[in-house]
This record gives C-alpha cells, sequence and structure tokens, in this order.
C-alpha cells in the first residue's frame, strides 16, 4: 500500500482519488485500530475567536479526516485549544472522525473532576477517547476517578503523559505499578532515552504509545531543514526531513502513533505523508542514526 513520491505531496487529495488510507496500529487493551499520525495542539491550536485564525486550523484538521487521521491531542494547560477543537469538531459536524486525547493536570481530586468536567463542556462531548494524567501530575489522586469514568463510559481510555527524560524514571515506577491503557512520551531521533527501557516495557504491558516532540521539540527539525535530503530517503517514499522523523519514530512496532503539532495545513499535509508506505528496517535505521549527526 505504498504511497511514496512526490506525486503524492498532497495527502489529503491523493487518498480522495485512490481511497488509501493511513497504516492503523492496535491499541493492545482493546485490539481498536488508531491510525498513526495524528495531530498535537499545544501552542497551534491556541487562539481566539476569528475566523481568519480559525480557519487554518479548520484546515489541518480536515486534512487529519481526509487522510484517514483521526487522533488530536489536547489538554487545559494549553490555552483554548480545547474549546478551539471543540468548536471546530462541532461546526464541521466531525465529532465522530475524531479520537480526541485530552488532560487532567491540576491537584486533588474534587479539582480533578472539575477540571475533566470543563474539559468534556469545551471538547462538546459527553465522552472523551482518552484521558491522561498529565505529566504524572497528582496521579494516584486522579487513578480511582479515571477508572470510575472508564466503568461509566465517560472515558474509552486511560492514560500518563510526560515529555523529559528526567521523568523517564518516575514513568517506568508508574508504568509498573498500574494498568494503563495509553502512556504519552518524547521520542526523536536524537532523543532515544526511551529505547532503552519505555518502549519496550509498554510492548511488554500491552500499553499504547503516543509520541510527542517527534521533532525533538522542534529544534532537531530546525537544524536539519538547510541540509538537502539524503538520495537513500527516496527508498521509504520520505520527501521532507519531517516525513523523515516521523518515519523514524514509527519505525519502532512499539509506537502507536505519533502526534507532530502544527496549525498550517502545509506542514499537516508533510506530516501526513508519514502514514504511507514503508518504515524503515534495520539497516536503514543505522544509516539514518550514522549520517544524520545532530
Amino acid at each position: 500500500m505504498g504511497l511514496a513520491g512526490a506525486g503524492l505531496l498532497l495527502a489529503g487529495h491523493a487518498v480522495a482519488q485512490t481511497g488509501v488510507r493511513m497504516h492503523q496500529r492496535r491499541i493492545p487493551t482493546s485490539g481498536e485500530l488508531l491510525p498513526v499520525v495524528g495531530v498535537g495542539t499545544w501552542r497551534t491550536f491556541d487562539v481566539g475567536a476569528k475566523p481568519e485564525d480559525r480557519a487554518p486550523l479548520a484546515e489541518v484538521l480536515r486534512l487529519l479526516f481526509e487522510a484517514g487521521g483521526s487522533a488530536i491531542d489536547t489538554s487545559p494547560m494549553y490555552g483554548s485549544a480545547e474549546a478551539v477543537v471543540g468548536d471546530l469538531l462541532a461546526a464541521a459536524n466531525a465529532r465522530a472522525k475524531a479520537f480526541i486525547a485530552t488532560k487532567v493536570w491540576t491537584t486533588g481530586r474534587d479539582a480533578g473532576i472539575a477540571q475533566m468536567r470543563n474539559s468534556l463542556r469545551l471538547l462538546k462531548t459527553d465522552r472523551i477517547d482518552l484521558m491522561q494524567i498529565h505529566n504524572l501530575v497528582d496521579w494516584r489522586a486522579h487513578m480511582p476517578t479515571l477508572r470510575a469514568w472508564k466503568a461509566e463510559g465517560r472515558i474509552r481510555y486511560l492514560g500518563i503523559t510526560h515529555y523529559t527524560q528526567s521523568a523517564h524514571g518516575e514513568l517506568e515506577s508508574v508504568m509498573r505499578t498500574e494498568k494503563w491503557d495509553f502512556v504519552q512520551l518524547n521520542y526523536a531521533l536524537d532523543d532515544r532515552a526511551v529505547e532503552r527501557t519505555l518502549l519496550p516495557l509498554a510492548a511488554e504491558r500491552g500499553i499504547a504509545v503516543i509520541v510527542n516532540q517527534p521533532f525533538g521539540g522542534g529544534g532537531l527539525l530546525r537544524k536539519l531543514s538547510s541540509r538537502k535530503l539524503p538520495d537513500w530517503a527516496g527508498e521509504i517514499g520520505v520527501t521532507s526531513w519531517a516525513q523523515l522523523l516521523l518515519k523514524f519514530v514509527l519505525a519502532n512496532p512499539a509506537v502507536t502513533c505519533v502526534i507532530p503539532g502544527t496549525g498550517k495545513p502545509a506542514h499537516m499535509t508533510d506530516n501526513l505523508q508519514a502514514g504511507f508506505g514503508v518504515y524503515p528496517d534495520a539497516a536503514l535505521l543505522k544509516r539514518m542514526l550514522a549520517e544524520i549527526s545532530v
């Protein structure tokens, strides 16, 4: 099911013409399939109500859905992002197409309940697909609520997140302590610490993995953008550095979905191409690491 080459730069149009959808991977605790490329909303969806600010974001979501994607990751700490996502999905009548992942990010059981109820209101939905405890904040206090809400059908999956290597030890401990559906963590070509323990642990315990910061927090992509793309990139249907970095992450079978953040339709179109075609094998991964010095 290859969708490689420069002739497929417009992901949405390519999908519309061929009917091919992006790759999907199973969520271990349910067997449900989740498309491998989603979108993050940190900073990019934190906008006001002006139509000119929201129009590009509506197009980002349209492109995501048209290519067969579904995952939208947001959080109460992302300013107006939850409200913007809720408004755009409602305006497009697209809630059924979205896999909404948001977070609880506060201390105390009651404060957590209030925050999650507000997320439901802002997102204009009666059920969140994935509720995550953001950066492990007071996770023990929130865990009973998340389990109860899952049993009641208010959330479908529960998870934990972090984005820094310094927290990996605690993240490992929490992954071993409780049963989680998802873990969200940082992973990139220049940020590979999770390969040692966390990704194998997620595979062992049947935890789906969402990857944040696949571009090295943005710094890696900026460093590479002035360089010529390697000739071997064409072997995996890659036409940009963004696609190459995303395919590096998705080459790891423990990874379920990657959520590069963007508010620009052109970048969304580019990112989506990483959801199609083939991924680097062991030999090419070794070559990537040897030749791409950062």
